[in-house]
């Protein structure tokens, strides 16, 4: 749903930016007169010395009691779209449930949140790493994990990688009854003092 609303809302600011910088362009250069063309009574842009929005554009509704209102309206709506748009974008497909399929051909539905602590509280318990943290995406019938570690200045990341692929998302994979679970992971070390010695 998110995707379909993002590449309409794509599609429909792409076309405004195309058609706008096009009748500017066309006024600009002054090409329907050096093509020999004529462009409609209604165009705003019929040549080089035109502007994008002239003195009586500016000063048309200046006095109209409603002209101010409506301004503020409008672009307090287009504020809460774009907001709501934005929190949309940063909450993305986050999974609430695992679908899992058993043997008699039925359909289980795991909480992904119970999920996602298994595997943090997992990968915590492996050694050289201090935190993790696990957000469950894709789809309920293929589930994606991101994960984020932290590790301890001792660790070396390749071998934490390697415990979390073989281990705990393995581990996670098998008693979720998946096939797969692709996985991305960041490592970061806990950043410490250093220790001034006299």
């Amino acid at each position: 749903m998110l995707k379909a609303v993002n590449r309409m809302l794509l599609a429909l600011l792409g076309i405004a930016l195309f058609a706008l910088g096009g009748g500017v362009l066309l006024g600009g250069l002054d090409l329907q007169r050096h093509w020999g063309f004529d462009v409609p009574g209604w165009w705003p842009f019929r040549g080089p010395d035109d502007v994008v929005l002239g003195t009586e554009g500016r000063t048309r509704w200046r006095e109209e009691n409603w002209w101010w209102p409506a301004v503020i309206a409008v672009l307090a709506v287009l504020l809460a779209l774009l907001l709501w748009w934005l929190l949309a974008q940063l909450r993305r497909h986050r999974l609430g449930q695992v679908l899992i399929e058993s043997e008699d051909d039925t359909a289980a539905r795991l909480n992904g949140r119970a999920l996602e602590d298994a595997i943090e509280e997992e990968a915590q318990d492996l050694d050289g790493i201090s935190r993790a943290h696990v957000r469950l995406t894709g789809r309920p019938a293929a589930p994606a994990a991101r994960v984020r570690l932290l590790l301890k200045p001792h660790a070396e990341p390749a071998r934490a990688l390697e415990q979390l692929s073989r281990e705990t998302l393995a581990h996670a994979r098998d008693s979720a009854g998946l096939d797969r679970l692709p996985s991305e992971v960041q490592l970061r070390e806990v950043r410490h003092r250093t220790r001034r010695v006299t």
